[in-house]
């Protein structure tokens, strides 16, 4: 059976299941455990232009059914990354799809263009992010600045171009034609929730940073339904992450529109989770008789 997915130009996946940004880091770890050959692409830790040290400690809570995460985008910085990490996950021969952020529409723009190089298949922007120049917005909840944003991306890259949506709107489906409408050739859809954790015995917060994106189970309601959302507004591929633990889980977020799903928090608990959904989804494939995963992209029967 073909589990091959098409997410943009040059971008082909062998299989829909990609790990998830943050939780994967540089995937050092994870190469010790299994074969990350076997992934249909691997997503970075998010990079920034110059190294970032984050949030203080502590900076994870697990919930009863998540994970609240306020890490704050802790990095090595673009260069360190492309000279001290890229080789190595190159040697995969999976796609490696490099997750970066930015405090103005200026670095998003150089960090894309320091990004083009050989060994980096497609880069994924993270729009949930202060625009400093802007009040503080998050460039992701303005359709006319995502639009911009993405505009002066596309044109400092010739890398396929991910937009990784917040969920903290109230169309995301605008968002989401704002960014096609800029030159994004596919949507991850979507990041992290806002939550926080109190301490009832000391009266105060658990993190370090007080509140931090709350990930796991407990959004994957929410994600999939934000990805049936955008499948409905634009035909470029969408990326599903949020929730997402099991083939059950990936199947269902192909149904709802998504061509690949992105898995986090689940690799935390159980890093060799990614080849029982891979093998998970084949089985399913082929108990419906299906010859390809793309037979079930968007095709969710709706009343």
């Amino acid at each position: 059976m073909n589990t091959s997915v098409r997410i943009a130009p040059g971008l082909v996946l062998k299989n829909p299941v990609l790990s998830a940004s943050g939780t994967f880091a540089y995937g050092e770890e994870f190469s010790r455990l299994f074969d990350l050959g076997l992934l249909g692409g691997i997503v970075t830790k998010g990079l920034s232009l110059n190294p970032k040290e984050g949030n203080p400690l502590p900076r994870v809570y697990e919930t009863p059914c998540g994970l609240i995460n306020a890490i704050g985008l802790e990095n090595i910085g673009a260069d360190a990354f492309i000279s001290g990490k890229l080789p190595e996950l190159r040697s995969f021969g999976t796609p490696v799809i490099v997750n970066f952020f930015g405090s103005s529409e200026e670095d998003y723009a150089l960090l894309a263009s320091r990004l083009d190089v050989n060994g980096i298949a497609a880069i994924e922007m993270n729009v949930s992010c202060p625009n400093v120049k802007q009040g503080g917005l998050e460039f992701g909840r303005d359709p006319e600045v995502l639009f911009r944003l993405t505009g002066a991306v596309r044109a400092r890259t010739g890398k396929p171009l991910i937009v990784k949506l917040t969920p903290m709107v109230s169309d995301i489906g605008a968002m989401a034609q704002a960014a096609r409408a800029g030159g994004a050739d596919a949507i991850t859809c979507a990041n992290t929730i806002p939550a926080m954790a109190i301490d009832e015995h000391t009266w105060r917060p658990v993190l370090g940073n007080v509140t931090g994106g709350l990930s796991g189970p407990a959004i994957k309601p929410v994600a999939l339904k934000l990805v049936w959302e955008v499948s409905k507004k634009v035909d470029i591929p969408i990326i599903a992450s949020g929730g997402a633990c099991t083939w059950n889980d990936c199947v269902q977020f192909l149904l709802a529109g998504a061509s690949a799903v992105e898995i986090g928090s689940a690799s935390l608990r159980d890093p060799l989770c990614f080849t029982d959904i891979i093998t998970g989804i084949e089985h399913y494939l082929e108990s419906r008789g299906l010859d390809s995963v793309t037979d079930l992209i968007g095709k969710l029967e709706t009343p």
